[in-house]
């Protein structure tokens, strides 16, 4: 029963995790100002969020479906802030690309390095 607990304890750390990191991310993004002393901070936090996300949230039957959604969704992300019309155009939209980069990049890395090394176990 212990083990069972402590797992179903990160699953819930590793949930709350992508949800604050989430709702962070958007936050940052809407570019509210009583945030913008704290932006630098803020992001360092969902950066930690997402390394958090990574380590706890996947299970190894989610990895192949994590990895080609938050692949895509790094990708996407990233040719949208590469198109520049955002940055100018709707700001709110580029700040919240960008905090899904910062919450998504460290998440998708650490579960496709876990990926690998369970097949170099095998």
């Amino acid at each position: 029963m212990a083990i069972k607990k402590n797992v179903r304890n990160e699953n819930l750390l590793g949930s709350w995790s992508f949800l604050v990191g989430l709702i962070l991310a958007i936050l940052l993004g809407l570019g509210i100002s009583a945030l913008e002393p704290y932006q630098g901070t803020l992001l360092w936090v969902v950066f930690l969020l997402g390394v958090v996300v990574g380590l706890l949230n996947i299970t190894g039957q989610e990895v192949g479906a994590f990895l080609t959604s938050g692949t895509v969704l790094v990708l996407v992300s990233f040719l949208g802030l590469q198109v520049g019309i955002f940055e100018s155009v709707a700001p709110a939209i580029y700040g919240i690309l960008l905090g899904i980069l910062t919450l998504f990049v460290p998440a998708t890395i650490i579960v496709a390095l876990r990926s690998v090394f369970v097949l170099a176990k095998k």
